[in-house]
């Protein structure tokens, strides 16, 4: 039952030390809220028309596919590696995973979410 405990130990202060970090700035940060705080920033520049504009969520559904074939890399490199001393087992579980990821490439290239503009 030992074990347990430390387990607890560790919830119990992974859940203390955020709580608390994010209680002190709340308790003891500056509290002077003025205009130029609030306004929206913009690198320095004056900004230009509402805050609340509608961006393309195009450019973030490409971003999140380039992500999901940079992730696939990672995780390839390793089975290609050890490419030679797998299993039949293994080799198939790639080509599942790959054939994934292929089905996803031709469903967002059919969508057309990979064209910028």
């Amino acid at each position: 039952m030992n074990e347990w405990l430390y387990v607890a130990l560790f919830i119990i202060v992974g859940l203390i030390i955020p709580i608390g970090a994010i209680a002190a700035g709340f308790i003891f940060g500056p509290k002077k809220p003025n205009p130029i705080k609030e306004s929206t920033y913009e690198c320095g520049i004056e900004p230009v028309g509402e805050a609340w504009i509608q961006f393309k969520a195009q450019y973030y559904i490409f971003a999140l596919v380039f992500l999901v074939f940079d992730v696939e890399a990672v995780f390839l490199f390793p089975w290609a590696v050890k490419l030679g001393q797998l299993g039949l087992y293994a080799v198939i579980e790639g080509i599942v995973f790959v054939a994934i990821l292929v089905v996803g490439l031709v469903y967002t290239w059919r969508k057309g979410m990979l064209e910028w503009a």
